[in-house]
């Protein structure tokens, strides 16, 4: 009987057009997966992404404490040199992204990727809160001006460049 919905068919199974590049197991279109060698049944891909997840627990803790470190002492500078900020920013970011690598010895995980980020936010919001309470404390005092914001702006600068730029490096993503 035909479907007024949808003439065609509905009940016919996909044609298998591929052939996965590894197991060459046949594959439809829609389970396909499209890699540099070929296209990938799911299953071979996700063998293979597990293979990228060798971190150890360490690696969690010196990820954050070195990235935290780094960003703190990059966000030091980050209210004395003023427009070089888009400079010093991505540049904090990628130097700390290569500190953890080396510390790490080049292992990688998802999660590491997420807890460097963490670790550099987290060692730039100290010195944001500074500014913060000395901008309520001068508004307090009916000292306000323009000047007064630059370090705190130059200070969310810093942090909006250095996070993706060092969380790009360090897992080698190239999409954004």
């Amino acid at each position: 009987m035909d479907n007024p919905i949808n003439p065609e068919n509905s009940t016919e199974e996909p044609e298998i057009t591929l052939r996965c590049s590894k197991c060459n197991r046949p594959i439809t279109p829609a389970e396909a997966v499209r890699t540099p060698t070929g296209y990938r049944c799911r299953d071979c891909v996700r063998s293979q992404q597990t293979i990228f997840n060798n971190s150890k627990p360490l690696d969690y803790v010196l990820g954050f404490l070195l990235a935290a470190v780094v960003s703190y002492l990059g966000s030091l500078l980050a209210a004395r040199i003023g427009f070089f900020i888009f400079l010093l920013g991505p540049a904090t970011g990628v130097a700390a992204a290569e500190i953890v690598r080396i510390v790490t010895k080049k292992r990688r995980s998802k999660i590491l990727f997420k807890v460097f980020a963490a670790g550099l936010i987290a060692g730039g919001i100290p010195r944001l809160l500074l500014l913060l309470l000395s901008l309520f404390l001068g508004m307090s005092m009916d000292v306000m001006s323009f000047y007064a914001l630059l370090p705190l702006i130059y200070q969310g600068i810093f942090l909006a460049l250095a996070v993706p730029s060092g969380y790009y490096r360090l897992s080698g993503s190239r999409r954004l």
